[in-house]
């Protein structure tokens, strides 16, 4: 185990287990008992330590630039809890926290002053807290550490899989719920026909037979239920209604695309030159691009009738956030960098600069206003079953185009180092993807420590 995932691992367990305690302290402050609100059955909330890995991997280089690094903090948290949101209810069928009623709020799952405070730890997190860890876990036997971690590993992936069976009974019993509801409605409808005096007497026997079933409010959310079938069925018979995943797929492949070509045209007009803007081995596919204009739709869906200047500083935001993060994933997943924007002013760390920040910010008032509506009418237009069968056919080919080139580019950091072949698929990259092709395909690429 290397020095950078024991210590990652490290953060993890130590974060989660500190997120637990002190929610749980102030959920028992609050309810005056003993509240357990960790996920697992175990005392760890993984967001808190997913949130401090992530806060290590993308904000530590900030540690001399404390404005961006409470920025970046706040930003951070923000798209955990929103996401750690969505995934939770996509689970569960229901949301874990709700802060629709709060003012500044974004889809009830963030509240903005939270944010803020998050942004305030994200500086003493990374100031004072993980040097002092660093130094706490450097006083472990390695050996000795490394023990530990593999347990507590093998214990929180047994406590998941625990949680998860359970989830399997609880929409086990929904099944078994929803089948009452159909028995209760037959009897009703029966007994409706039969008159009012066996209503009650097969209704009074449903309760005697189910006692913690309340037959009238099964009736009642069974209405409701149908009800809500009735209304979202023309649009389900829709390709990619609304926000939904294939729409968000479609867009993903269609920004990718659209994204090379105004790369590309846009580096022509200003150097002069054709140069390849792709991420991928094959393709004109800009994979940021895609994930931006997927991502800053998701999250700009419920507000794209805001005002212009609302979505410009949302987009001019989220779009520097989003630039900054793939540029320190990309250093860290393969230790080359597609851009470095360290010769134009107001950048940060050739990361990001503001100039292409305002470009994001122009580029989400002009997508969620001109562009989006129109462009989502016509893909709602496709047939829902070749429009399904098309986005999976691309989403399988873009995995492995990902995949391939992923492999292409550790292989090529691999040979600056001088390491030669040790295996069949070493020998198949160096064939196929040698330096002089990595170099043509990405012309920006360069190297790091």
């Amino acid at each position: 185990m290397n020095q950078f995932l024991y210590e990652l691992l490290w953060f993890f367990f130590t974060y989660a287990f500190a997120g637990w305690v002190i929610s749980t302290a102030l959920a028992a402050v609050r309810e005056k008992k003993f509240v357990d609100v960790g996920f697992l059955y175990g005392p760890l909330c993984p967001a808190y330590g997913l949130g401090g890995v992530v806060f290590a991997l993308f904000l530590t280089e900030l540690k001399d630039h404390l404005f961006f690094l409470f920025l970046g903090g706040a930003i951070l948290s923000f798209l955990l809890t929103v996401f750690t949101g969505l995934i939770l209810e996509g689970i569960f069928h229901r949301k874990w926290w709700d802060y629709s009623r709060k003012r500044f709020q974004f889809g009830g799952y963030v509240n903005l002053p939270y944010s803020v405070v998050w942004g305030g730890l994200a500086v003493l997190n990374i100031c004072v807290v993980n040097p002092f860890l660093q130094k706490v876990f450097g006083l472990i036997p390695r050996a000795a550490g490394e023990i530990v971690l593999l347990v507590l590993l093998a214990l929180t992936l047994l406590d998941l899989a625990g949680t998860l069976t359970g989830i399997l009974k609880v929409r086990s019993h929904v099944k078994r719920q929803s089948l009452l509801y159909e028995v209760s409605e037959n009897l009703q409808r029966t007994a409706d026909m039969m008159g009012q005096g066996l209503t009650k007497l097969v209704l009074r026997r449903m309760e005697r037979a189910y006692p913690a079933l309340n037959v009238g409010e099964l009736l009642k959310a069974r209405k409701e239920q149908e009800q809500k079938k009735k209304a979202a069925k023309e649009e389900t018979a829709v390709f990619a209604p609304g926000c939904s995943f294939y729409k968000l797929v479609s867009l993903f492949f269609l920004g990718a695309f659209l994204g090379d070509i105004t790369e590309t045209i846009f580096v022509f007009a200003t150097a002069g030159k054709l140069m390849s803007r792709s991420s991928v081995v094959y393709g004109p596919f800009s994979i940021v691009w895609g994930l931006g204009c997927a991502l800053l739709t998701a999250l700009l869906y419920q507000y794209r009738n805001r005002s212009d200047s609302f979505i410009f500083v949302f987009g001019t935001v989220m779009g520097g956030a989003y630039e900054y993060i793939c540029s320190v994933f990309t250093e860290l997943a393969f230790g080359t960098v597609f851009w470095d924007y360290s010769k134009i002013p107001f950048n940060l760390g050739g990361r990001i600069n503001l100039l292409y920040c305002f470009f994001w910010g122009i580029a989400a008032v002009v997508w969620m206003k001109y562009l989006y509506p129109f462009i989502s009418s016509w893909i709602e237009k496709i047939p829902k079953k070749i429009g399904k069968r098309l986005s999976w056919i691309l989403i399988i080919l873009m995995v492995f185009d990902i995949g391939l080139t992923a492999l292409a580019l550790n292989r090529y950091t691999v040979r600056q180092t001088g390491e030669g072949i040790h295996t069949a698929a070493d020998e198949f990259l160096d064939v196929h993807f040698p330096d002089e092709r990595i170099e043509h395909r990405f012309q920006n690429l360069k190297l790091v420590d």
